[in-house]
Order: C-alpha cells, then structure tokens, then sequence
C-alpha cells in the first residue's frame, strides 16, 4: 500500500503506532484508561457506601 492512497485518518493511525513518541502514546493511553476505571470503580464503591450507610441508619429507627 502506498502512503498516497492512505486516507487521513488511515495515516494517523500509522504515525501512532510507528512514528517518533508512538510509544509513549501508547503508555499514555493504556494510563488513562487505568485512571478511567480507577474512578469508575471508585464512584460505584462511594455510592455502594452510602446506600449501605442509608439503609443501616433507616433500618434502625
């Protein structure tokens, strides 16, 4: 395949994965998507804490 036939996003996508810092791209994406899980995960667990906490108090009374 010939660069001139690549389309732009084609070409992008090349760049990322062979050019100059493609490798700290990638270390970069694969940390932003850990930060993105830690957050998710940690926002179910804050909101699992207080429906438990909730229910504890109103269970009691």
């Amino acid at each position: 395949m010939k660069i001139k036939e690549l389309s732009r996003k084609d070409l992008e996508d090349l760049i990322a994965d062979k050019g100059i810092g493609s490798g700290y791209l990638k270390r970069a994406e694969r940390i932003q998507r850990d930060v993105n899980l830690a957050i998710l995960l940690g926002s179910a667990a804050i909101l699992l804490g207080a429906t438990a906490l909730t229910i504890y108090k109103f269970k009691g009374e």
